[in-house]
């Protein structure tokens, strides 16, 4: 794996000295990308798959916005994930109107489950080698969102999201190697920390409506403009969902250009998202999307925050925050396609807002479940490269360090995948 990020820093800086910064050429029609999935991301382990990005900028007056695209993947992860997504983006079949659908599989043998309110949940980083903090889940999961406009940059967003978790112990063959013989997951199921009706999973139906700001110049590697977004989430029995909850979500994200042409940009997103009512615990490690996209899994990890072990924040409320410098040094034209070659520096945080209610332990438990941290940030900072292909396909590499072993036992995560974070 360090033999792959030298490459592709090798790689980078060859193109680089030899660039010469050219003039964007507008596409039209389709364009397909295809590849092979070598990945890497430190919570799940190396990634082989396959994906398909196909875009279509129309005749004319779309680029650099996709008018429709299609996104097909299957990955295996080495630590016994597998992750099966389609999903699909139209802005023009109903017209005014944006349409979007998603369709997941998960299926995670070695889930990371670190117990409940952020540093209240002890880490101990010697048993985190031997599966005492994981678990299994398969969950498929579907979503339908539409978007309008109301006026200028303001629109309307409405969806509805389902979610099927199935929950299950870490696979191994032989119990005796866990330490005190059971997962972390056992002892909340077997100590009531966690209910008996929430122990195999259950499901969740909901509705999403809200508003969002817009005026990105570019939707998928933006140099300027505001994305904000504001919804609630309703999940009623009558829908199917086994502990109803209700759900509110605000986000505001900003890009802000050092440089007229837009090579260097101060980016950050700050979120706040919280539960109405009691939730199954397993809804907790989630962020909410509504509009293009899918549910992204795990405070804590790639998508959220980077450097800090995937799920190590769950609680009721949560907010976090990432910053980011993004640098784009050089741009070159290849067979009619426009690469560019980026790097970034990032400072990321998050942190409980209130806490998750549980049954606390009485008797027959280890020490561990007993001691308690206070709730505070949770904090990283890393930097990484950017292979951008015609504003829209992006090959990320991150790699993030944590400032507090209790949010990592190794200290710090490589992650090389798709997309910026935001």
């Amino acid at each position: 794996m360090k033999k792959l990020f030298v490459l592709l820093v090798a790689l980078t800086m060859v193109a680089g000295a030899s660039a010469q910064q050219k003039k964007a050429v507008e596409k039209t029609g389709f364009s397909f990308g295809g590849f092979p999935i070598v990945a890497f991301d430190q919570d799940k382990g190396l990634q082989l798959g396959a994906l398909a990005n196909i875009y279509d900028f129309g005749k004319s007056g779309w680029y650099p916005n996709p008018r429709q695209q299609l996104y097909l993947e299957a990955s295996w992860f080495t630590k016994g994930s597998q992750l099966y997504t389609l999903s699909y983006d139209n802005r023009f079949l109903i017209p005014g109107v944006r349409f979007s659908f998603a369709a997941q599989f998960y299926n995670e043998k070695a889930l990371d489950f670190y117990g409940f309110n952020g540093y209240e949940s002890y880490f101990d980083a010697d048993l985190n080698t031997k599966g005492f903090y994981k678990m299994g889940r398969k969950l498929p999961y579907g979503k339908l969102d539409f978007t309008g406009k109301i006026v200028g940059n303001l629109y309307w967003k409405f969806g509805y999201h389902f979610k099927y978790f199935i929950l299950n112990e870490f696979e191994n063959d032989n119990t005796k190697t866990l330490p005190y013989e059971k997962t972390l997951f056992s002892w909340y199921k077997d100590l009531g920390m966690i209910a008996p009706d929430e122990h195999n999973g259950g499901m969740s139906s909901a509705w999403r409506a809200g508003l969002c700001f817009d005026n990105r110049d570019v939707e998928n590697a933006p140099t300027r403009g505001v994305w904000a977004d504001a919804f609630m989430e309703w999940a009623p029995k009558w829908m199917g969902t086994n502990k109803p909850y209700g759900r509110y979500y605000a986000v505001m994200r900003q890009y802000i250009p050092f440089m007229k042409n837009g090579n260097l940009v101060f980016a950050y997103r700050a979120s706040v998202q919280g539960f109405i009512g009691n939730p199954a615990f397993y809804m907790l490690p989630f962020e909410s999307i509504l509009g293009p996209g899918y549910d992204r899994d795990g405070f804590g990890g790639y998508r959220t925050i980077r450097g800090i072990m995937r799920n190590r924040i769950q609680g009721k409320a949560i907010c976090y925050f990432n910053t980011e410098l993004r640098w784009r040094f050089a741009t070159v034209t290849v067979l009619k396609q426009e690469l560019t070659f980026g790097a970034n520096a990032f400072f990321d945080g998050g942190r409980v807002l209130q806490n998750y209610s549980f049954t606390e332990p009485k008797s027959g438990y280890p020490d561990f479940l007993t001691q308690k941290g206070v709730e505070k940030f949770h904090l990283a900072a890393g930097g990484g490269l950017r292979f951008i292909l015609n504003k829209n396909f992006i090959i990320a590499v991150d790699y993030g360090r944590a400032f507090n072993k209790q949010d990592n036992g190794k200290g710090g995560s490589l992650y090389i995948n798709t997309g910026y974070l935001f």
